[in-house]
């Protein structure tokens, strides 16, 4: 198997498509993963199939879960109304351990298929204020995944990539526009439509929508 096989966690969304290019650009096969977790709308997986056939993966894996189950948070239950305007502190829309459980079902296919190297699209920069966006979540997940897997125990280290850490919004445009992503075929929105048109609304809408403007890149963003 390829050294060069990459996991790549693609959501749908703005930021997960620039990774994927990232990777490929750095000469990864890459393996793209999105989750049915019980999310609001279906629309960011039709994204992420897009993007994932737009950008040439080898494989595109979706997983079934059922956060849903759990509820506590707005993406998850529909009783929790999605704000549509800033909040102060951990926002509704946190998903209780999503990027714990999304990274760990990537770790296990990424052994399967001798990739040392999982990359996701975090942010520290213009994010929601999530703990499992911070780089001391993606520096602390890599030790445990080194510690809880036969490649890492034989000395087959994975990597924990967040190449998006450090980049403002306008900054990730502009790396994606470089790398040929059409982020027309994206859907960042927290309860977009069937049709993936945005409510323009939403945090994630906002930061989109800013990101595009500081880059000075046309928006192709569907609205409502």
């Amino acid at each position: 198997m390829s050294e060069k096989n990459a996991v790549i966690l693609l959501s749908g969304g703005l930021d997960s498509a620039t990774v994927v290019a990232m990777a490929r650009a750095e000469g990864y096969a890459c393996y793209t993963m999105s989750f049915d977790y019980g999310q609001r709308h279906r629309a960011e997986l039709n994204a992420a199939e897009r993007v994932a056939r737009q950008l040439g993966v080898v494989e595109h894996k979706v997983i079934g879960l059922n956060l849903n189950g759990i509820g506590g948070s707005a993406l998850t239950d529909d009783s929790i109304e999605v704000p549509e305007s800033p909040t102060e502190g951990i926002p509704v829309t946190y998903v209780p351990a999503r990027n714990t459980v999304f990274l760990s079902l990537a770790l296990g296919w990424a052994e399967v298929i001798g990739a040392r190297d999982i990359f996701i699209g975090v942010n520290a920069v213009d994010y929601s204020g999530y703990p499992d966006c911070r780089p001391e979540f993606v520096e602390a997940f890599e030790r445990m995944a080194n510690l809880a897997t036969k490649a890492g125990v034989e000395g087959q280290g994975f990597r924990i990539r967040a190449p998006l850490q450090n980049l403002s919004k306008a900054e990730i445009v502009q790396a994606g526009i470089r790398l040929g992503v059409d982020y027309g075929l994206t859907v960042s929105c927290y309860q977009a439509d069937d049709d993936g048109r945005a409510c323009g609304k939403c945090d994630s809408c906002r930061l989109r929508a800013a990101g595009f403007v500081v880059a000075g890149v046309q928006d192709p963003t569907r609205y409502l």
